[in-house]
């Protein structure tokens, strides 16, 4: 017998702000693009993704295209949407890491 899973969905668990705050700090951290647009389309799904579009003034439809695994938001729809999620971006030192 076959176990059928399916994929795992953390909006449902992302119900406060703190929560939420950590989750996008771990996808930044990661540097990954793909990651971040992901975990920014999990946080609008979090908090209802009409909502984030509405208070952001992006078109709902648009807001899913550019926050999806395959989505390359620029940056002014990612600004957008983390104020209208109620999060901001903060900068810290990275303890001497730089890019190559």
């Amino acid at each position: 017998m076959t176990i059928k899973t399916l994929p795992f969905d953390a909006a449902p668990f992302l119900d406060d702000e703190t929560a939420q705050a950590e989750y996008l700090s771990d996808a930044l951290a990661t540097g990954d693009a793909a990651t971040v647009a992901h975990a920014l389309g999990v946080l609008a799904r979090a908090q209802g993704m009409t909502d984030v579009a509405k208070q952001s003034g992006l078109q709902r439809e648009n807001l899913y295209r550019a926050l999806s695994d395959k989505g390359r938001p620029e940056l002014a729809t990612v600004l957008k949407a983390i104020a209208a999620m109620g999060l901001r971006l903060a900068a810290l030192p990275a303890t001497g890491e730089r890019a190559a």
